[in-house]
């Protein structure tokens, strides 16, 4: 099942600040597992998740650079934070700061990833969509999706250098 061909509406939905969605994926970031709280904000089944690539719910707001971000990050075993909107099966769409880290078998075997989501801070959900634009915008005029992602890259370390912060200290500097 790929993902239904649909437009964003422009509706965001919300959930609680105790709450959390939960996914995990096998290495290639096919859905191995999600919680009801994410079958409920996406609009999706357990059923239509599970098999899929973990993109099915990425919105087209999100720059493909922070997706590269965060898989670098995990495939050199490390955990990352960032702050993410996803796109619901109808259109609307959700943010949240992920937490996306590495799962292990028993022997310490790379085995897939698994994500953590909370209901986000909506002024640093405000100034990441200011960087977020910034980047699209960067993607865009690129003539490739390498370069796209490069470039965009290439600006956002320049951000982050210039505040002297590690990306994942940037995410919590805004908490």
């Amino acid at each position: 099942m790929s993902r239904p061909i649909t437009s964003p509406t422009g509706h965001e939905r919300t959930f609680g600040e105790n709450e959390i969605i939960v996914s995990k994926t096998d290495l290639k970031g096919k859905i191995i597992y999600v919680n009801e709280l994410f079958e409920k904000i996406s609009g999706y089944t357990q059923k239509e998740l599970l098999g899929q690539p973990h993109n099915i719910i990425r919105h087209p707001d999100m720059p493909r650079s922070i997706f590269h971000l965060a898989w670098e990050t995990l495939k050199q075993g490390n955990e990352i934070f960032a702050y993410v909107k996803n796109m619901c099966k109808q259109g609307d769409h959700y943010w949240v700061l992920a937490h996306m880290a590495p799962s292990y078998d028993l022997q310490g075997t790379p085995v897939g990833y698994h994500s953590n989501r909370r209901c986000p801070n909506r002024e640093n959900v405000a100034i990441m969509e200011g960087i977020y634009a910034e980047l699209r915008q960067i993607e865009s005029r690129a003539t490739t999706p390498k370069e796209a992602i490069l470039k965009a890259r290439a600006h956002l370390d320049n951000l982050l250098s210039q505040k002297k912060l590690a990306y994942d200290e940037f995410i919590f500097s805004l908490t």
